[in-house]
């Protein structure tokens, strides 16, 4: 059987967050989707909270005007959520757990417990036109509550895994759990996504998994961003300023009006 392509989706939740401590507009998570599929990307996520933490709604507006790629929008099963999808038609949503108190998505959904409300939100957001994925975790219950709920997509939860790789704990028998997960999800006929907690490394090992067509990466990136883009941000303002400076040696007092 022929190994299908993987996709990746860039996650620009924390790009909102640095503009967001600081208020204003800069940096745009627009201009950042932007650049991200200028490299490479296939797809771009983000991840609307309830209490808007980072992203914002006038983000996903302009993501959605702007950007020629696929918008994942990441959402909580509520009415709010789902009114907000329906108007804005993302390529797909992804429906995650989320708690006000969490730093960030902390595990997978519990499918398996709330089948009745989740088969009411896929079919919303499916009348709509919007493929919907579920966020869980590669356990045999969860899968088979995917299939009966209907949703047509799932992205493993891989944060598990990769806080033990990172820690340095014992990773095998989490990691196996993948795999047997993708596996069962695959044979059950759903299309297998992966994410949370992604770097090079688990990437790589992830992404040698047949049965996983799409990984979506978010806080890893724009870290590494911040840290691989640096330098050309000096090398660019330092330009700038010794181009000012030499306005100002030749008597030239023109600035920004």
């Amino acid at each position: 059987m022929p190994v299908l392509p993987i996709r990746l989706g860039v996650n620009i939740d924390h790009v909102a967050t640095v503009r967001n401590a600081r208020g204003g507009r800069y940096p745009d998570p627009v201009k950042a989707a932007e650049a991200a599929i200028a490299a490479g990307a296939d797809g771009i996520t983000a991840h609307l909270r309830e209490d808007r933490r980072h992203i914002l709604d006038a983000d996903v507006t302009l993501l959605k005007e702007r950007i020629n790629k696929p918008l994942n929008l990441e959402m909580a099963a509520t009415a709010e959520m789902v009114r907000i999808a329906r108007q804005l038609k993302p390529h797909a949503a992804c429906i995650v757990p989320e708690r006000r108190q969490e730093r960030t998505t902390e595990g997978g959904l519990d499918a398996a417990g709330q089948q009745d409300a989740l088969r009411g939100v896929v079919a919303e957001l499916a009348d709509a036109g919007i493929r919907v994925s579920l966020f869980i975790a590669a356990e045999p219950a969860q899968i088979e509550a995917a299939v009966k709920i209907g949703a047509p997509v799932i992205e493993i939860h891989t944060g598990t895994w990769c806080d033990a790789v990172t820690a340095g704990h014992p990773a095998a028998a989490e990691f196996d759990r993948i795999v047997r997960g993708a596996a069962l999800a695959k044979s059950a006929g759903l299309e297998v996504h992966a994410g949370h907690g992604l770097d090079f490394s688990t990437a790589e090992a992830i992404a040698a998994l047949p049965q996983v067509v799409e990984l979506n990466i978010g806080h890893f990136l724009i870290g590494e961003a911040i840290v691989a883009g640096l330098a050309a941000a000096v090398r660019s303002m330092r330009a700038a300023m010794n181009r000012g400076r030499a306005r100002a040696a030749a008597g030239s007092r023109s600035g920004i009006v």
